[in-house]
């Protein structure tokens, strides 16, 4: 009698099927960045404080929120990572990843609609202004050296004001506008 015909598999077609399922996982790995953990994005986002904390320990606040798969953020991210390490006791820098349910609040309360979005406070935690979209080393420079000295933010395009809305107000836009479109559509309606 032949041996057990219950797999309709061989040995030979299990061993092919775990070599590409171990170079798939590799592959994926490798494209996320490995084991190697100091990708510039993956240490601000270790590095960040609590956005409540942020907003309340008396220094100016950049809020970005971002994706890992964002290829924008990852451009921005080495000169945001070499400025709140320069900047550390001066400014914070808080990573908000707009994939994590839990920051749905702060995404809502901010209307984020696209990324990278940095929302910029005062050493109050007073909202001054929005970026939205890529910026170069020198725009970020120039916002930080603003927010640190607490001068007038540059006026760059993709740059406004925050508008102070009442907060009943704001929650019913930000409701509104959630049912339309979130921050993973690049503003397109959902």
């Amino acid at each position: 009698m032949m041996g057990d015909q219950s797999s309709p598999l061989g040995m030979g077609q299990k061993l092919v099927l775990l070599l590409v399922a171990l170079g798939l996982a590799s592959g994926l790995l490798f494209l996320k960045g490995g084991f190697n953990s100091d990708q510039p994005l993956d240490e601000l986002a270790r590095r960040s404080l609590n956005p409540e904390v942020a907003l309340s320990n008396g220094r100016p606040t950049i809020i970005e929120f971002y994706a890992d798969w964002c290829e924008a953020c990852r451009e921005m991210a080495p000169t945001m990572l070499e400025m709140e390490k320069r900047t550390e006791n001066q400014l914070n820098i808080v990573l908000v990843n707009v994939d994590n349910p839990t920051w749905q609040d702060l995404i809502d309360r901010y209307e984020v609609h696209g990324i990278p979005q940095l929302n910029l406070f005062d050493n109050n935690g007073k909202p001054l202004g929005r970026s939205l979209g890529v910026r170069t080393p020198e725009q970020l420079k120039q916002i930080t050296d603003a927010l640190i000295q607490d001068q007038p933010l540059p006026n760059f395009g993709g740059m406004g004001p925050i508008s102070e809305l009442e907060e009943s107000t704001r929650q019913s836009i930000s409701t509104a506008k959630k049912l339309s479109s979130d921050p993973r559509s690049h503003g397109q309606p959902i």
